[in-house]
């Protein structure tokens, strides 16, 4: 297909610097963009943006108007699932780049059919966010090894403990990663960097370099009897569900750390509570859960040895650049026929 011919339309909030930079990329290609269609950014990568804003029927009109003159979207419609079935019958388009590195979960909800799901490829942003989840299940993992759960509530007691009590070092100590793609490489390299050893899952077995050993998820347990920190960057499929559960805390030794940056159905929720209680688990950094927002009823909320994390580990004030980076590299292959980088697989959703 000659470029000159492709339609792109943004349907969600976008800084102008990153739109004037798709455009200046390949100026023969058409963007399609109007901000006053789309709601305002209340924090940078607000892709969803201000949930009062609301379109009149006129601007609602031009809004659906514009994303079916499209090719390509920049972006689900109105960033959710319902808006990506509302635009699969249109059949012009053919790619949509979606702003989430978990973009399958939505694809998934959109129910689309087969005929939709062959014709529209949807690729994710997924390794954008690789650095700053790397960061954040880092940072998990030292809060649980120096102890700052139980510094922070001797703070908030004004309590001076007549005992100090020795903390442990990320030197020497082995963390387990599930999940050993660009977000669990990317963590692995920042744990190497402490002096960590790192072990972990792939669903294609086959030797790392830097990481000890690799295995499939059946392989899980054995690799955590001598783990002193488990994290878990697994997305959400069928495949995954309750992956982690209290036979995988059972294998651990006591007190092990666990992060989890991936996905919250990943993990038995009651089974981590367990864990928790009896020891298996010495701290735990949660970023996801299984029910978004975290429940006011549910028990990690004030779980002393809990960090909870409303799913922002991913966030960066960087994120729209390095998405709008994607898509312009992925619009040049996507012209050249190419292979697109980061389909999202249309059986599994991942």
């Amino acid at each position: 297909m000659p470029s000159n011919s492709l339609t792109v339309a943004i349907a969600v909030p976008l800084d102008l610097e990153h739109v004037h930079a798709i455009r200046a990329a390949n100026p023969q290609v058409t963007v399609l963009y109007e901000p006053e269609l789309l709601p305002p950014e209340r924090f940078p990568a607000d892709h969803s943006g201000d949930p009062a804003f609301q379109r009149s029927a006129e601007q609602e009109a031009r809004y659906w108007e514009m994303l079916r003159k499209a090719d390509i979207l920049y972006g689900f419609p109105n960033e959710n699932s319902a808006g990506l079935s509302a635009i699969a019958s249109s059949e012009k388009l053919q790619w949509i780049q979606a702003m989430a590195a978990g973009a399958g979960g939505a694809v998934k909800a959109a129910n689309l059919g087969a005929d939709e799901l062959s014709r529209i490829t949807v690729t994710s942003s997924a390794g954008v966010h690789a650095l700053p989840l790397a960061e954040f299940a880092v940072m998990g993992v030292l809060n649980g090894f120096k102890r700052t759960a139980e510094m922070a509530a001797d703070q908030d007691a004004k309590h001076w403990p007549g005992l100090r009590t020795p903390t442990r070092l990320a030197r020497g100590s082995h963390v387990v990663i599930t999940g050993l793609g660009e977000i669990g490489l990317e963590t692995a390299r920042l744990a190497r960097a402490l002096g960590m050893t790192v072990s972990g899952t792939k669903r294609k077995v086959g030797a790392i370099h830097g990481i000890e050993s690799v295995t499939d998820t059946a392989g899980l347990p054995g690799l955590l009897s001598n783990a002193d920190a488990l994290i878990n960057t697994l997305p959400a499929t069928p495949y995954t569900e309750k992956l982690i559960n209290a036979e995988t805390f059972a294998a651990m030794k006591p007190g092990t750390v666990f992060v989890n940056v991936g996905r919250g159905t990943v993990v038995d929720e009651v089974a981590l509570l367990g864990a928790l209680e009896n020891g298996q688990l010495s701290f735990a950094c949660l970023d996801v859960f299984a029910v978004e927002p975290l429940p006011a009823t549910s028990p990690l909320w004030e779980h002393p040895r809990v960090m909870v994390s409303p799913h922002t580990s991913a966030l960066s004030a960087a994120e729209n650049r390095l998405i709008a980076e994607r898509f312009i590299e992925n619009l040049r292959r996507f012209q050249a026929k190419d292979p697109l980088l980061h389909v999202v697989d249309p059986v599994h959703f991942y």
